[in-house]
């Protein structure tokens, strides 16, 4: 079923819904399930998984040469999100993104998710690689999500890259696309990073889910700027509960959002990591509560590769 299907059954009840990572290789299958199991009492129609594009690193090959060496450390998306649904009967929404990939791999990647019966996806940009300062595409690829969303509006209007494949079947793909309260951070200003973000909504995506956020009143505030500018698909508010000290710097650092003074102020009083985590749980059920009470009907969470705060939150909410 598709995200935005489960969003109109919701009826009034706000549903859950979770990201989870692909495991580090060497890891196997049953790293997910230990993290995905804990959440299953709390029923959450469909569950996100990221994608992670492969790096390179460069190591001397004598004579004065390097020598490009991918390294992929995490297994694929593909495979994750079949296997979730086939042991828990949910829907699993991949994450594709335009970094690493042409758009020839796009439409294969496209076409095997439709193959599988797999009906969502989330399609990002992606960040720069860690040997780039800015975002660079590949040669062929996508500069931008809403290249990204096009291309796979195209195949669900049955259009593909591949002549030979102009009378194959449509595909039926429910497209996501990320959005920013407190904007990317490489765009100049909220307004201009909402106006691509409704690039995206013309050009196909039918809901949104945020980057996380730890003051409500951004997300609101952004809801309405998006209604505004004429944005109506759902948008649906991500959360992550914090663990630890080191996420204070870390988080903001790496995702681009302020931390409300009332929250920082808490943790930084805490003894240990345990406290932390406490004071993280108990924020995010505020923000929990106050989202449900304003009546929207889908909460995400990021969960990082743990699931254990994220079930107390739970228990609490749902």
């Amino acid at each position: 079923m598709k995200v935005t299907e489960h969003i109109k059954n919701a009826s009034g009840n706000t549903q859950f819904s979770f990201e989870i990572l692909p495991p580090l290789k060497g890891q196997n299958i049953q790293s997910i399930f230990d993290n995905i199991d804990p959440l299953m009492e709390f029923k959450p129609p469909f569950i996100d998984v990221t994608y992670h594009r492969e790096e390179y690193t460069y190591k001397d090959a004598g004579n004065g040469l390097l020598k490009k060496q991918v390294v992929k450390k995490r297994p694929g998306t593909v495979g994750i999100c079949t296997a979730i649904q086939n042991k828990y009967g949910v829907d699993a929404v991949p994450h594709i993104l335009c970094g690493g990939f042409t758009k020839e791999d796009t439409e294969n990647f496209l076409i095997d998710l439709d193959f599988l019966g797999i009906e969502n996806v989330v399609a990002l940009r992606g960040d720069a690689v860690k040997t780039e300062t800015y975002f660079k595409p590949e040669i062929e690829g996508h500069n931008y999500a809403s290249e990204l969303v096009s291309q796979i509006s195209d195949m669900n209007n049955g259009v593909y890259l591949d002549e030979d494949l102009q009378n194959c079947s449509k595909t039926d793909f429910c497209i996501g696309v990320a959005g920013y309260p407190e904007k990317h951070m490489e765009a100049p200003s909220l307004d201009s990073d909402i106006h691509f973000v409704k690039k995206k909504i013309k050009n196909g995506a039918e809901y949104i889910v945020t980057q996380m956020f730890f003051d409500n009143q951004k997300y609101f505030d952004f809801v309405d700027k998006c209604r505004v500018a004429g944005i109506e698909v759902p948008i649906i508010p991500g959360l992550k509960p914090i663990s630890t000290k080191k996420q204070l710097n870390l988080i903001p650092h790496r995702f681009h959002v302020d931390l409300p003074e009332e929250l920082v102020i808490d943790i930084v009083k805490c003894k240990d990591n345990s406290q932390v985590r406490q004071v993280g749980i108990e924020w995010c059920i505020k923000q929990s509560k106050e989202l449900q009470t304003a009546g929207i009907p889908v909460l995400h969470y990021y969960s990082m590769g743990k699931s254990s705060n994220i079930q107390e939150v739970a228990k609490v909410i749902f």
